[in-house]
């Protein structure tokens, strides 16, 4: 929502980050900011490219792919790291030369020489260091940014089908978990593979140029064992990991359940029995981390004894040559650090891989989420709908949340411009699938939905949605101001479009009762209002965006009778001269339509005004009858011409 400019601070202190209600700076930090904002640059968010359809690049997710416009930054940082590296370990060789050239020799000259050598290396390589740390954080930092913004918008892609087949929880496991782990592999591993990859050639290199026959030793006496425990490691820790990642998913998605619906576990006391269940879904992800865990550690024991077994065994042969003359003690000595340099290398790649396990299973759930396309897609050849009349139309529509079920049966339907169309039915009856289906939430299994006379399959969404509006039985309100939930669909509306809306509706009063007007803060889903008043500030926000099509899915069903009465006197206002098509169970509701169309089994059974299905006598008539038994008016409300 973020429209911002309504609350206090001025500067760079005052800038609001979108929709979120703001107090002002404090008195005693102002002067403190006013500093800070002297140097501070102004720099403009960047707009976010965003479309109905996924981009190509984000349909094929490859961490290869999603780094490969970066590779200009990437080789830099290798450079970096290619000189932090060698500076870093160029001591095992300056060591040789201080033992053989000045200890030995007694050669106090090249022995100053070699520490002089030494500290200017240990200069070199913390410049470098730093600034290899900062280029590549930065570059990390951008990256997780734009992986952000893109998981973000490919979300929002999607048709509401796939929120309903899928868990809250685990769709904010993609945003949360998936992509710390990601920033993890981004911040540290790639560039530690770097570096642990640039030590193991240089100092292997280094070890053959020194001495081939012991190197030889490294190289197929001990590393081939190292290879077959990463080996064993790799793929034990293939499974746990993804195990590691389903399990954080469910954790995730169960906490977000219980939050949804905390009312109604408060009120059933079902709190031990949800504290039972999350111990046990949490339970089982402990036993995945265990497991992962275990299979770390006994490889980081096994290695940590082949690396000891290793140097012994170097010591051993290198001593021999030593005494008899073919190595020297310089030598020996930098060979034994360079092979500690070896070992730990392996030790740290392999340490990595769990890291890039961590990174891989993020990337797999990524890659998912980014192959799925919403299956209500908008065609590349789609139109812009021009400014419309409101005439509705199905043709032989056929419906089903999936094709074995199916709700809506060969229903034709036309509403004429202005008019206002209510269906009735019992519950499940397919009343709000019509809705759904007239917004384009859906497409039809066969036949089609039109706007005057445009299918809407050959219509850009936003064209479509933007004269639409949709009161829901419960409407959504968001964190921020009552004044931005009200412009929710306008956000560039003048104070004064917005007080209209206020009044046309009539909650003036109402707004004027709030401790800041207008801008008083609407905390998330409005739970500080009730629900006539956030029916109410929907209703505002409709009569506000203008749509000439105004869909009011149950809007009064949850309401008392004082709080509907005010609602209905508002429909009257926000109704007018618009096509309005109400899904009402109440029977007060729909005889305020200029017609009614009843739905039976997914079926239109009749349609026709409120005094033609009475004297029909048809299913209407029964429905009216047994209203009226329960107190019901016999005769329609005075104001039924809206």
């Amino acid at each position: 929502m973020g429209w911002g400019g309504h609350w206090g601070g001025g500067g760079h202190g005052g800038a609001q980050a979108a929709g979120l209600p703001f107090a002002g700076i404090p008195p005693e930090l102002r002067e403190a900011v006013d500093r800070i904002e002297v140097d501070e640059p102004d720099v403009p968010l960047r707009p976010v490219d965003f479309s109905q359809r996924t981009p190509e690049a984000d349909k094929r997710f490859t961490l290869r792919g999603f780094l490969l416009p970066h590779r200009a930054s990437i080789v830099g940082a290798l450079i970096l790291v290619g000189i932090d590296t060698a500076t870093l370990h160029v001591g095992p060789l300056l060591t040789q030369l201080g033992i053989d050239k000045g200890i030995i020799a007694k050669d106090f000259g090249t022995l100053l020489t070699v520490g002089l050598l030494y500290f200017a290396s240990i200069a070199v390589n913390s410049v470098t260091g730093y600034y290899r740390l900062g280029f590549t954080g930065k570059l990390g930092q951008r990256l997780m940014h734009k992986l952000r913004v893109s998981t973000f918008s490919q979300i929002q892609r999607l048709s509401l089908d796939f929120f309903t087949k899928e868990k809250a929880g685990r769709i904010m496991t993609r945003m949360t978990s998936d992509i710390e782990a990601l920033q993890q592999l981004f911040s540290d591993g790639i560039v530690n593979l770097a570096v642990q990859g640039i030590t193991l050639v240089f100092v292997i290199g280094v070890l053959v140029s020194m001495h081939a026959g012991l190197a030889a030793v490294v190289l197929f006496a001990i590393v081939p064992v190292m290879a077959l425990m990463t080996t064993w490691f790799r793929h034990a820790s293939d499974k746990a990991f993804l195990r590691v990642r389903d399990r954080i998913a469910d954790v995730l998605s169960d906490l977000s359940e219980t939050l949804s619906g905390i009312r109604v576990l408060t009120m059933h006391n079902r709190q031990r029995h949800n504290a039972i269940r999350h111990r046990n879904i949490a339970g089982e992800h402990m036993d995945a981390n265990l497991t992962a865990a275990r299979i770390s550690g006994a490889y980081g024991a096994g290695a940590e004894s082949i690396g000891i077994l290793g140097q012994a065994l170097i010591l051993l042969i290198g001593g021999g040559m030593v005494a008899r003359g073919s190595l020297t003690v310089g030598q020996l000595t930098a060979f034994i650090l360079y092979l500690t340099a070896v070992f730990a290398p392996i030790t740290q790649l392999v340490a990595l891989h769990s890291t890039y396990q961590q990174g891989k299973a993020a990337i797999t759930k990524l890659a998912d989420l980014f192959a799925t396309t919403p299956s209500v897609p908008e065609r590349e050849d789609a139109i812009e709908l021009p400014p419309i009349s409101g005439e509705i139309e199905l043709r032989d529509v056929t419906f089903g949340y999936s094709p074995d079920t199916v709700v809506l049966h060969e229903v034709d339907l036309r509403i004429a411009p202005g008019e206002t169309f209510a269906l009735v039915g019992p519950t499940g009856a397919g009343k709000s699938t019509v809705a759904k289906l007239v917004t384009r939430f859906y497409d039809p299994l066969a036949g089609q939905v039109l706007v005057d006379g445009h299918d809407l399959r050959t219509v850009t969404f936003d064209s479509l949605r933007r004269q639409l509006g949709v009161v829901p039985q419960e409407p959504f309100l968001f964190a921020g101001s009552i004044r931005d939930n009200i412009a929710f669909a306008r956000p560039d509306a003048t104070d004064e479009e917005v007080a209209a809306a206020v009044a046309a509706v009539g909650i003036t009063e109402v707004v004027a009762r709030l401790p800041r007007g207008l801008d008083t803060p609407c905390h998330e889903r409005g739970v500080t209002l009730s629900s006539g008043e956030r029916q109410l500030l929907a209703l505002a926000r409709a009569f506000l965006a203008q749509p000439r099509v105004l869909i009011l899915d149950e809007a009064t069903s949850a309401l008392d009778l004082a709080t509907e009465s005010m609602v209905e006197r508002a429909l009257d206002v926000v109704l007018q001269g618009r096509t309005a098509i109400l899904i009402a169970h109440r029977l007060n509701t729909a005889m305020r339509a200029d017609r009614i169309g009843v739905i039976d089994g997914g079926r239109l059974v009749e349609v026709g005004s409120h005094d033609e299905l009475v004297a029909l006598g048809g299913r209407y008539a029964t429905m009216h009858n047994l209203w009226v038994e329960h107190g019901g008016s016999v005769r329609a409300p005075a104001s039924a011409s809206i």
